[in-house]
């Protein structure tokens, strides 16, 4: 259990633009959690981060030093996705309890290797699905469950943005695509909307001229679920910004937007078209990285298992895979089916206020792909 006032110990892995942007700041509005160490492989950010939030700082190479130290009880880890295992797995062995950023990895082998070492450990995993706290969101979802738009037909959404091609996530491949960074928020969204598991994937990618990508940089997925239902949704790295799902049912829509981004002045906001009346619903701003911490060390000081866990990560990496060999071989793509799971649920939601974010910490250095 923490040593420290009874609040969860986290260690921040990583320290990037998620990290010092949205989870270190966030992290000083819960209750419940508070940091005492930094791992980065950038010296200039160790030292000025560390100081910043009065941390001690490691290198990567000193992760198991950290693991061993009995500083944390938990990580939060914000690496680039093709280096979550790395990180991940020491630590469920170690004991130490794991908030992963998602997708939850590159590939299915990685996602088991990490559900068997907490299944080894007894750890907990939990995959920073941050919307799974996020009142307005938590709404729709209890309101379509509900049977409020009659049975859920029809899903579409679009989810660009443009990302500089001197980034770490254009020459990495498609495990630090749009597919793999953006898609896991309409394929999640659309899979807790249905309450359930897509069964057909196909997709259709292009790379934009000029662009510099080293993967697809606008991908367009369709999925075919049970009961001959039907979504689709396109992700972008080339395109300015923009972000929004459709949702039809049978008696009636929701129109959201925004509803997949996070920060100062990013409401939650939908609107619900039911027969003749429509109705705009806005939510006020919270700070969802506080919200998904509050909430994940609340699990572990009163042991029980987050909704969104190392299984919910793995569902998505598994369509994410099957996206891939749909671009690959231009072929559909037929996925088994799976038991059904429980969803987010409106108890998960957190009202936390955003978090005053400080100047951001950035170098030139080569390791500082984080």
């Amino acid at each position: 259990m923490p040593e420290s006032d009874g609040k969860i110990r986290y260690g921040v892995v990583a320290g990037g633009s998620i990290s010092q942007g949205a989870f270190m700041p966030g992290v000083g509005q819960t209750d419940n959690s508070v940091m005492t160490a930094l791992v980065t492989g950038d010296p200039v950010k160790a030292e000025k981060l560390a100081q910043r939030y009065k941390l001690k700082s490691y290198s990567y190479e000193q992760f198991p030093d950290l693991l061993a130290s009995g500083e944390i009880d938990a990580v939060y880890v914000a690496t680039p996705n093709f280096r979550h295992r790395e990180f991940v797995i020491p630590a469920l062995e170690a004991g130490i309890h794991v908030l992963l950023e998602k997708p939850m990895a590159t590939n299915e082998a990685d996602c088991q290797a990490m559900l068997e070492a907490a299944k080894r450990s007894g750890a907990k995993l939990m995959v920073a699905y941050r919307l799974h706290c996020e009142p307005g969101t938590l709404e729709m979802i209890e309101r379509v469950h509900a049977g409020e738009f009659g049975e859920p037909r029809l899903f579409t959404s679009t989810f660009t943005q443009v990302v500089k091609a001197s980034n770490h996530r254009t020459q990495n491949g498609f495990g630090a695509g749009p597919v793999a960074d953006m898609g896991p928020y309409p394929l999640n969204m659309v899979r807790q909307l249905f309450a359930a598991e897509p069964i057909e994937v196909s997709a259709v990618g292009v790379q934009t001229p000029g662009s510099g990508m080293d993967t697809w940089d606008t991908v367009t997925v369709s999925l075919r679920f049970p009961g001959e239902r039907l979504a689709q949704f396109t992700v972008s790295y080339t395109l300015p910004g923009s972000e929004r799902f459709q949702l039809i049912g049978t008696k009636g829509e929701i129109e959201a937007s925004p509803c997949f981004g996070y920060g100062e002045g990013v409401a939650i906001s939908y609107r619900a078209i039911i027969g003749e009346q429509t109705r705009e619903h806005m939510h006020p701003v919270v700070d969802q990285f506080a919200g998904e911490t509050a909430y994940f060390s609340d699990c572990i000081l009163t042991d029980q298992d987050p909704e969104p866990d190392g299984d919910e990560g793995w569902r998505d990496v598994r369509v994410i895979a099957a996206i891939e060999r749909a671009l690959e071989t231009g072929q559909p793509q037929q996925l088994d089916p799976l038991p059904g799971k429980r969803t987010a649920s409106r108890d998960q939601q957190q009202k936390l206020p955003l978090a005053e974010t400080p100047g951001y910490i950035n170098t030139e250095s080569p390791t500082a792909s984080e």
